[in-house]
């Protein structure tokens, strides 16, 4: 079954419980239904994690929690999935939001040096906000519903070829 293939991946019920930034959902991380994992609740999370992977702000694992406890999907794949964008994914993922966004709003890409440091990006991020925030948008939208959708078709292509696999034992 997938299953078995998501558990080897998904963090344990006690590390997201004993989570101190996801403590302020308190007793709501104890509902039985955010740690099933079945094909809706697998896409579901899917859904949540990829859309929330794309948002430029610190604490994405706390807004994915929120929306997985929401649409009550498995809370540790939502939460697992926006690690996507971590240190070395972020940089080539938010300027290819970037640059989406430039397209979609149909404004000139402003060539830039990038720079570790606050003055910087407060400076640059004044320029290059509405297509940076409207690429993050489209490509969150994007890979969340190819997240769900995939992950829905694959979950049933993956139960119906174990099925016929045990029919087949059987025979």
């Amino acid at each position: 079954m997938p299953r078995k293939f998501f558990k080897k991946f998904m963090p344990k019920p006690h590390e997201i419980k004993n989570n101190k930034a996801l403590s302020i959902f308190g007793t709501l991380l104890h509902d039985p239904n955010l740690w099933h994992m079945n094909r809706r609740s697998m896409a579901g999370a899917f859904m949540v994690g990829l859309f929330f992977a794309w948002w430029p702000v610190p604490f994405q694992m706390v807004l994915a929690a929120a929306g997985a406890i929401v649409l009550r999907t498995n809370l540790p794949m939502s939460i697992a999935l926006v690690w996507i964008t971590n240190p070395l994914t972020m940089p080539p993922m938010f300027y290819f939001a970037y640059v989406v966004g430039s397209w979609i709003i149909d404004v000139p890409e402003v060539p830039f040096a990038m720079e570790l440091s606050m003055d910087w990006l407060m400076s640059e991020l004044s320029v290059i906000w509405k297509p940076f925030l409207t690429g993050c948008l489209v490509l969150g939208v994007i890979s969340s519903a190819a997240g769900y959708f995939g992950m829905n078709y694959l979950w049933a292509r993956l139960v119906m070829k174990q099925r016929r696999h045990s029919l087949s034992k059987r025979k």
